[in-house]
C-alpha cells in the first residue's frame, strides 16, 4: 500500500486586517472590536456551516416521520446537543447556544404539535421552556 500525498496550496491569513477571518475545524476565528475600551480581542466561535450542520441534524432527529415516543427523541438530542456543546466550549459559543437553544425548542413544539389532537395554544400550566425541562431536555 502506498502513502499517497496531497500537496494543497498553504495559504496565510492576515487575521489583524478588517474583515478577515478563518474557518478551520468547524471554528471561525477572527478579531473583533471590544465593545469596552476599542481593543481587540480574538474571537473563536462556531462558524457558519457547523451552525448550518447542527440544524439539520436536529431537523432530521425531530421529523414528523419519527415515530418515537418524546422521551426518546429528547434524550437522543441531550446526547447530540451534550457532545456538541462539549467541543465547542472552546472561545465565545454563547451567541452560537443561544441560538441552538431556541432551535431545538421550536423543533420540539412542532414534533410535539404533529403528536398532539389539540392545535391550540396552552393557556395554563407552565411555559414551554419549563415543560420541555421537566421532560429532561438540557439546554446549552
Amino acid at each position: 500500500m502506498a502513502l499517497l500525498l496531497v500537496i494543497e496550496p498553504i495559504f496565510v491569513v492576515n487575521l489583524h486586517k478588517a474583515g478577515a477571518s478563518l474557518d478551520f475545524l468547524g471554528f471561525t476565528f477572527r478579531f473583533d472590536r471590544h465593545r469596552r475600551g476599542g481593543g481587540r480581542y480574538l474571537n473563536i466561535v462556531p462558524s457558519t456551516q457547523a451552525m448550518n450542520r447542527v440544524r439539520r441534524r436536529l431537523r432530521e432527529m425531530t421529523q414528523r416521520r419519527v415515530q418515537q415516543p418524546l422521551a426518546e427523541v429528547i434524550g437522543k438530542l441531550n446526547r447530540y446537543l451534550r457532545g456538541w456543546r462539549n467541543y465547542f466550549s472552546f472561545g465565545y459559543p454563547r451567541l452560537a447556544c443561544k441560538k441552538v437553544n431556541w432551535y431545538v425548542q421550536t423543533r420540539l413544539r412542532c414534533f410535539m404539535r404533529t403528536r398532539s389532537r389539540r392545535r391550540g395554544r396552552q393557556l395554563e400550566g407552565p411555559s414551554r421552556y419549563q415543560a420541555l425541562r421537566s421532560q429532561g431536555l438540557i439546554y446549552l
